[in-house]
């Protein structure tokens, strides 16, 4: 029998997404008669029926492909159910773009927001699966997701990078990771780029605390200190404030997480102080040879599932196992770092200051 399946990707974009969609491709075309549908620049191409339909060949020569063939962009979850200036119904508008295309089901590659919106469609009566894109890895019921092991290799790349850097002019140098919510790239990065200050969103830190081991290091003669800072961290005193008056705040002093560090530090230890944004290079180039495994058996799993007629899940990894759970035990749940968690306490424990 003959299945119809939609892809789309939505959100950020993120190594390792061509991946999935080949992955999910090649294993539909192996097990079961398919046709494969693309839905361009994803929710928005779904609620306006902008779509092609693709045949094999376009699933050669993309696994080592960055960002994503399908286009991608951010259509809020809060909006959804939202008459705007434009007047579309989005979710009646999806619905029956689903139906206009007789799909038998729809996978939607993303990560909280894309999730929500798929456990809503889901609910909607129709046949969704998800697979969990993001270089956060802030996603609930899974291990990691992919992109976050491409994005960690960047990341560490950067730290390794200014270290020598670092080293020569004898700068305390900061360095500012992606992670607006969720701190697990900056701790990853920051441990393997062997960072002295780890500052994540889940740990509100004390800037005299990281003052005093920029101090203590200029003391032993270390000459450099290297802080990785996730973009969302916050010091105490923010850490109280709404996140709306956490975002005026930064925003009329026009600093950044990293130079809102390096200016403290540089008035209360009167060190040399710099801070770095890669940005979006950390989501950008080819997958890793780890991102493009994953994903290709996230993809597998995928059609493995439309094969059988299981809907209304999204793909895991748990331990060595590629498995799924229930969109709707997922969707908006969110995967900050735990405190206590193992990679915090290896961190503290070969000396590493999260500032608190």
């Amino acid at each position: 029998m003959k299945k119809r399946i939609g892809i789309l990707t939505s959100g950020g974009d993120c190594p390792g997404l061509n991946a999935a969609i080949r992955g999910v491709a090649r294993a539909a075309y192996e097990m079961f008669d398919a046709e494969i549908i693309g839905i361009h620049d994803g929710y928005r191409g779904l609620i306006e029926g902008d779509y092609s339909e693709m045949s094999r060949s376009q699933f050669s020569g993309i696994l080592t492909l960055g960002g994503t063939i399908l286009g991608t962009s951010r259509t809020p979850f809060r909006n959804m159910r939202k008459i705007e200036s434009d007047n579309v119904d989005k979710v009646a508008a999806m619905k029956k773009t689903y139906r206009n295309l007789k799909l038998d089901c729809l996978v939607t590659l993303g990560g909280n927001g894309t999730h929500k919106t798929a456990n809503l469609l889901s609910e909607e009566g129709l046949n969704i699966i998800g697979l969990p894109k993001t270089i956060d890895n802030d996603l609930y019921g899974t291990d990691f997701t992919f992109g976050f092991h491409t994005a960690n290799d960047i990341a560490t790349g950067v730290i390794d990078r200014i270290h020598t850097t670092a080293a020569s002019h004898g700068r305390c140098m900061v360095i500012e990771i992606m992670g607006n919510k969720a701190g697990w790239l900056t701790l990853y990065s920051g441990v393997a780029g062997g960072a002295d200050v780890i500052l994540i969103p889940e740990i509100p830190y004390t800037i005299d605390k990281v003052a005093e081991v920029v101090k203590r290091r200029a003391e032993s003669n270390k000459g450099f200190t290297i802080i990785a800072v996730a973009e969302g961290a916050m010091d105490r005193e923010e850490a109280k404030m709404k996140k709306k008056e956490r975002e005026a705040k930064r925003a009329a002093e026009h600093f950044s997480s990293s130079a809102y560090v390096a200016k403290q530090l540089q008035e209360l230890v009167g060190v040399e102080a710099r801070s770095v944004v890669p940005g979006h290079i950390q989501r950008g180039g080819t997958p890793s040879a780890y991102d493009r495994v994953l994903s290709t058996e996230f993809g597998v799993h995928a059609a493995e599932l439309i094969r059988d007629d299981v809907y209304g899940v999204t793909v895991a990894l748990k331990g060595n196992s590629i498995t799924h759970n229930a969109l709707k035990d997922i969707a908006g749940v969110a995967k900050p770092v735990p405190p206590d968690d193992q990679m915090v306490a290896t961190a503290r424990n070969i000396g590493i200051s999260f500032g608190d």
